[in-house]
């Protein structure tokens, strides 16, 4: 770890004022304690040699003045970092997050979301200890011992060339100790991570360990890594302590050379008295703030390690398209009135062999109704995430009215779509903000009409308290059909023009399915819909048919009505 990380201050601009504040307050401290030094050293000076004390008056009072400024100046110092480290902190959380969603559902799939969560919030908050502790204690190690040895000088050189020599011991020793600490703090930080993202993964997936009776096992994993992370943050406390005992060994081994040398001078009247105490009040103020810093550098280590794994993962390239896109018309494009053309799209995942989708050719027309069918694996999933822009496709064109949907910003395109999936998310809040996830300023009204018109107003007004019951994570004090009710309500209150539906009733029982499939039907008026589903019967209400095999599409005819079964009379012979 470097001593001052300066990515954290060039990508903090939100931080630098307070920084500004915190190096101004560790200029006026280090010139108060000099100033305190030489006030205490007039006082003791006079004292000794019968001063009455009514003569030491005013400097007794200008003392205490020196010394409650000095005692304001580290207090708003450090309330200054503070309000930096939370600039910082919310900076770097925004970017993360921003960053985090712009590489999409991809690049989420090959990095646990509990580590990334971790990192997000227990691994940003060790940057407390660096803004607040470890940076000023880095600025008054540069400044205030050059400040005394320069004021020490003037007093006497003997005692500063002793204290200049001695001076670059405590930060080689912190040094030597930093080296064996980064390592330490390394493992102890992947450890933490690796421990939030497991807990974070089993916690989600509870009920399905539960059922198949896996739940002893993860809890042995958990208390393994938790085993590993104590033992790891025990080696890190032990290193920090014996470096805060070897840097305070070589600071008092310093100031007792210094001490010594004056003190035989005084005796031999080499030195006079008021002399003598100024360089022993002094001395220890200039090795003070290089053992400070050394021991809050240790504190501080956490924080610089995460900051560091989220540089890494804000210097990961955005997914960009393979080919080159022109810019936009100019034209805005609506998926009310233009038409979505695939043209050869071929997709393909990282560190996967073979393509997910192959050649795809597909037509959608405003007002499509089009279900899509296969086995799992065969892409159905991976088309719809096309359409999402979650992922690229590596070869082929994806056009809307002409326009290269490469060239469309994504908030502009995702603001004209909707989208089901097989397990909708259920944030931990009211019925009615997940309703309007999509839409925040929609008003109660208009929440209630989306809950009717998805089936979901009945079980919604007999909650405990109606809209306003908080659902819990993921929703899981909600039925599955429940939970897909309001996510069919949150689509039609967004009322975007192009539906995308991923298996919305395939965790269903019989009757709760066919309940949705009424509610599907109505949503589906005057909209582009398409439909991803395993069961072909669900095919027969819509337009078009296409069945995707090991990636590639064809179109297949929807399977027709049934007519109705003729009512069977027995025949007596």
């Amino acid at each position: 770890m470097k001593p001052l990380d300066p990515r954290l201050l060039r990508t903090s601009s939100a931080a630098r004022g307070y920084l500004a504040v915190t190096v101004a307050l560790g200029l006026a401290g280090t010139g108060l304690i000099l100033i305190q030094a030489g006030l205490l050293a007039h006082v003791l000076a006079s004292a000794a040699t019968g001063t009455d004390a009514a003569v030491l008056a005013g400097t007794l009072i200008a003392l205490l003045a020196v010394l409650l400024a000095r005692a304001a100046a580290s207090y708003g110092g450090e309330a200054a970092a503070l309000q930096a480290a939370a600039a910082v902190k919310s900076q770097l959380r925004r970017r993360l997050t921003d960053h985090a969603l712009r590489l999409g559902p991809s690049w989420l799939v090959r990095h646990r979301s509990g580590e990334v969560t971790t990192l997000a919030t227990r691994g940003l908050d060790g940057l407390d200890a660096y803004f607040a502790r470890y940076l000023p204690q880095l600025v008054l190690a540069c400044l205030v011992p050059v400040a005394v040895l320069i004021r020490v000088g003037f007093a006497d050189w003997i005692s500063a060339v002793t204290i200049g020599v001695t001076l670059p011991l405590i930060p080689v020793f912190a040094i030597l100790v930093g080296l064996h600490t980064k390592t330490t703090t390394q493992q102890q930080w992947r450890l933490l991570a690796r421990l939030g993202g497991h807990f974070l993964d089993v916690v989600e997936g509870l009920p399905t360990l539960k059922l198949f009776g896996r739940g002893k096992p993860q809890a042995e994993v958990i208390g393994k890594v938790t085993e590993e992370y104590r033992a790891a943050t025990m080696s890190s406390l032990r290193v920090a302590f014996l470096s805060g005992f070897v840097l305070e060994l070589a600071a008092a081994l310093a100031t007792a050379l210094v001490a010594v040398e004056v003190g035989l001078r005084l005796l031999a009247g080499h030195m006079s008295y008021q002399t003598a105490l100024l360089v022993l009040l002094l001395t220890p103020e200039a090795y003070l703030p290089l053992r400070a810093v050394g021991a809050q550098f240790h504190a501080s280590t956490e924080g610089a390690a995460a900051a560091r794994d989220v540089f890494a993962i804000l210097d990961t390239p955005e997914p960009v398209p393979t080919r080159s896109v022109a810019s936009p018309s100019g034209r805005p494009v609506s998926l009310r009135k233009d038409t979505v053309k695939l043209s050869r799209v071929t997709l393909t995942y990282p560190g996967r062999d073979g393509a997910a989708l192959s050649g795809v050719d597909l037509v959608i027309r405003p007002g499509d109704r089009i279900t899509l069918t296969g086995p799992s694996g065969a892409g159905k999933s991976s088309l719809l995430a096309l359409l999402l822009r979650f992922v690229e496709p590596a070869d082929g064109l994806i056009e809307i009215g002409g326009v290269d949907l490469a060239s469309i910003p994504v908030g502009e395109w995702r603001r004209q779509l909707s989208w089901v999936p097989q397990q909708p998310y259920l944030f931990t809040t009211s019925v009615a903000g997940n309703i309007a996830l999509g839409h925040p300023a929609a008003s109660r009204e208009a929440i209630t009409r989306a809950a009717q018109a998805a089936g979901a107003a009945e079980f919604i007004e007999s909650l405990p308290r109606g809209y306003a019951t908080e659902v819990g994570e993921r929703g899981l004090r909600l039925s599955s059909g429940q939970r897909q009710q309001i996510a069919l309500a949150r689509a039609f209150l967004r009322d975007a023009p192009l539906l995308l539906l991923d298996e919305p009733t395939a965790h269903l029982d019989a009757v709760s399915a066919s309940q949705l499939d009424t509610v599907i039907a109505t949503l589906m008026a005057d909209r582009t819909v398409i439909q991803v589903t395993h069961d072909q019967a669900r095919a027969r209400d819509t337009d078009r048919v296409f069945a995707l095999e090991a990636g590639r599409l064809r179109q297949a005819p929807p399977r027709p009505q049934l007519p109705p079964a003729p009512d069977l009379i027995a025949v007596r012979s």
